[in-house]
């Protein structure tokens, strides 16, 4: 008997891209939109051909299987039967047919890293495909693992190479607390770690350059809730201080879970979830609201500036997954004298698409019902020596800049200048208008410019979309040579036009960051 993969465990992700162009989605027939295909993966109909069995499938008999009625692809390791699903696929059955008869894998996870696919594809899973057995790992090994130190089988060639050093870690305890140290030898920040403590499992991720460090066991006695992290930065110290229940004295740690004590590049390791309450939501903009969650109490999470997580809700049984950036309460939040954040609250500034699956789903959840939010995705990095800052953003595609802005104004002493040029329809749909107008008011190296494509006659600003004219009037250096990063987010045409623009402007890749999902 075969095992379903786990629901739990969506599809690995990896980094936020940053690219001159998007995935072009195609038209799809009426009848063929997300919710028609989760109808009919519910209808009870045969998708894979096999009338419910599952199979292992060699890899000589995958291939036979390449034709776009009959076109089976197997993604880490679990063959699907994908030729039902053909004309619901949002890029297309062309973007299909290059895994058929394959190993889709890689494939899958330049485009789709995201997707939850074991879910969407439940019903056309025909099996597991046929490998050769592995060596288990020795008892010497397993030893190893046990007490602190990285087996050099879990590093790759690459890493060993490559990257940073693998880390270690070790354990202390006191009558009533138990310290974990991890020793990295990197320069990290607290933002670099991620802690979720969940019954009896204790997981820690460490991110190191483009790495993941897990530390994930299940404890052998109970500890309470709340913890304590302090990283020192210098050296790439972490101590994780937990609060023992009961003040007797433990014989060891725990026990190892799951790729405990691994060392992988980010891209290969999974989206890991935990569960957050729904504290409150509030209008914004006639169709975008403001979304409050409560992380749980015993998880450390800050989201890094620039990056996104994923929220994912169950609707008419099937998973599904959306990228959202994380944002501060107000834009003048940040600003706020004195006070230390309350880490435990994450934002999301969301707009509702009545026809849509996701967000009226989200917008029904009542104040204490639950999402689910991925741990932190993505590549954005920004200069301490940075002198203009240009933001670029359409719609919604203004949440990603909330948060570089703040930072931006706050952290880096060589910044001249700080402008958003913010594209809307009309003057209803600008976000948070007021709050960047009382901004720009209060520190003099921020401006912002509102465009609207469908203003009323009324309106006294620029008019239009993303244009040459415009941005070659907007982007001006404060000095000849300063230094400039370009931000540019928003609908798939919108960023792919305005990377042309400001390629044709001269603008070098290393000055222009877009954000694409």
């Amino acid at each position: 008997m075969l095992n379903v993969p786990s629901q739990s465990f969506p599809a690995p992700s990896s980094q936020q891209r940053v690219s001159s162009g998007g995935r072009s989605k195609v038209p799809l027939k009426p009848g063929r939109s997300l919710m028609d295909w989760i109808r009919l993966t519910k209808s009870g109909k045969d998708l894979t051909g096999l009338k419910g069995r599952l199979i292992e499938v060699p890899e000589e008999e995958l291939k036979k299987h390449n034709k776009k009625d009959d076109c089976w692809i197997c993604i880490r390791g679990y063959v699907y039967n994908v030729s039902p699903y053909m004309e619901y696929h949002p890029g297309g059955e062309d973007e299909l047919m290059r895994a058929a008869g394959s190993d889709g894998t890689d494939l899958f996870d330049q485009v789709h890293h995201w997707v939850n696919y074991e879910s969407m594809l439940k019903e056309c899973l025909v099996g597991k495909i046929a490998v050769k057995p592995t060596i288990l790992t020795d008892y010497h090994e397993e030893k190893k693992i046990l007490n602190g130190m990285l087996p050099k089988s879990q590093v790759t060639d690459t890493l060993a190479k490559e990257g940073p050093i693998s880390p270690s870690y070790d354990w202390f305890q006191t009558a009533s607390l138990v310290t974990i140290v991890i020793y990295t030898k990197q320069d990290l920040k607290l933002d670099s770690v991620i802690i979720d403590h969940q019954y009896d499992s204790f997981r820690a991720e460490t991110i190191i350059k483009d790495y993941s460090y897990l530390i994930h066991i299940e404890l052998s006695h109970e500890i309470q809730e709340d913890f304590s992290v302090r990283v020192i930065q210098n050296v790439g110290k972490i101590e994780i201080v937990l609060k023992k229940k009961e003040n007797t004295s433990w014989e060891c740690l725990g026990h190892p879970l799951e790729n405990h004590n691994s060392f992988v590049p980010k891209k290969d390791t999974g989206l890991y979830y935990r569960k957050c309450q729904l504290i409150s939501k509030e209008d914004v903009t006639h169709d975008t609201k403001l979304f409050c969650l409560m992380l749980p109490a015993s998880t450390h999470l800050q989201v890094p500036i620039g990056q996104h997580v994923y929220l994912k809700l169950t609707i008419t049984g099937t998973e599904i997954v959306k990228p959202y950036t994380h944002v501060s309460d107000s834009l003048l939040s940040e600003f706020k004298e004195p006070g230390f954040p309350n880490n435990r609250y994450i934002y999301f500034l969301i707009k509702i698409y009545p026809a849509g699956l996701f967000t009226p789903e989200l917008d029904h959840l009542q104040i204490g019902d639950f999402v689910s939010v991925s741990s932190p995705e993505g590549n954005f990095k920004i200069s301490q020596e940075l002198e203009d800052l240009f933001l670029l953003a359409a719609g919604t595609g203004f949440t990603p800049m909330v948060k570089i802005l703040n930072y931006a104004l706050i952290n880096i002493p060589s910044l001249r200048k700080v402008k958003l040029m913010f594209f809307n329809k009309t003057e209803d749909d600008i976000i948070w208008r007021s709050q960047l107008e009382n901004l720009a008011c209060k520190d003099k190296r921020f401006d912002a410019e509102f465009v609207l494509s469908a203003p009323t006659s009324e309106w006294k600003g620029k008019r239009g979309h993303i244009s040459p004219g415009l941005l070659s009037e907007f982007l001006k250096r404060s000095l000849d040579e300063s230094r400039v990063l370009i931000c540019i987010c928003g609908p798939a045409p919108f960023t792919e036009q305005g990377i042309r623009m400001l390629h044709d402007l001269n603008f070098s890749k290393d000055e222009i960051h877009s954000f694409t999902a």
